[in-house]
């Protein structure tokens, strides 16, 4: 079993805020994920008029509108994310981007991976810019057929780096979790590495995930599920986030290689207890 790629979805679960932005970053790095990723969308792009004039109150305003605004960073946040990782910690930053200008905004960054969210997967004109843009693709497949994964596989290309088996619920019962979907797609597609994207507020689905072979684990952090915001009630904690990475990491030690071994700290034991 090689290393798990850990990512630390912060999305939109830093509600506009920069402090909070980097207390998730600290968090992450300190328990040792790999990367943090974020949420990136053109509002006016990405929804009608009609839906960002629906009253929605929020700590930015009272319609759907002000909302959405308030929870998008633009060049200069992002380029403060990009410098505090790299000055600070060794986790890599990507984004999932909902719309072709996004897409164009995050190449201005040399981030190594992109992310198609499980909304955007049959967004084909999406797909093929984001192809075009050379980054390692992520995909989720949550709410999605065979055939529209097949769909996007084709549109996107040898780009893709990971497909990550999801359920589309915030956040998911036990009952529609599907772990062993994780079996199924690296059974039909071999040539790609098989992860996991989480929407479960706990972190038993991830570490059998891991078990279950996963090479990428995805989940939304949080430093309170009570704090404003759709994905806080489907993230982990703080405690949840070390105790995660703890586990991960000690299943890559524990999978070994399924060789039938006799190791050396059991000879004495051997010695001392079989009777011939």
């Amino acid at each position: 079993m090689g290393k798990v790629f850990i990512t630390a979805e912060i999305g939109i679960n830093h509600n506009g805020d920069m402090n909070l932005v980097k207390k998730l970053i600290d968090v992450a790095s300190l328990a040792g994920c790999d990367a943090v990723k974020f949420q990136k969308r053109t509002v006016e792009m990405v929804y009608t008029p009609e839906q960002l004039d629906v009253p929605r109150k929020s700590p930015w305003g009272t319609t759907n509108r002000e909302q959405k605004n308030g929870l998008e960073f633009d060049k200069k946040e992002y380029k403060e994310i990009d410098q505090y990782c790299e000055r600070w910690t060794s986790m890599k930053w990507f984004a999932s981007p909902w719309d072709i200008r996004s897409v164009h905004f995050l190449e201005y960054f040399d981030s190594q991976y992109i992310k198609i969210a499980s909304a955007s997967l049959t967004d084909n004109k999406l797909l093929e810019r984001i192809r075009n843009t050379g980054k390692d693709v992520i995909i989720s497949t949550g709410m999605s057929t065979k055939d529209e994964l097949d769909n996007a596989l084709k549109i996107v290309g040898e780009n893709v780096k990971y497909i990550l088996a999801c359920t589309s619920t915030y956040p998911t019962v036990p009952e529609e979790m599907n772990l062993n979907f994780i079996k199924t797609l690296k059974d039909q597609y071999p040539q790609y590495k098989i992860g996991f994207s989480n929407h479960s507020p706990g972190i038993m689905f991830m570490v059998a995930a891991a078990a279950l072979g996963a090479e990428m684990i995805e989940f939304h952090i949080t430093l309170d599920r009570a704090m404003y915001g759709s994905d806080q009630a489907a993230s982990i904690e703080t405690n949840g986030v070390m105790s995660l990475c703890k586990h991960i990491r000690n299943i890559e030690k524990g999978m070994g290689t399924g060789d039938w071994t006799v190791f050396d700290s059991e000879e004495n034991v051997k010695k001392s207890l079989r009777r011939i």
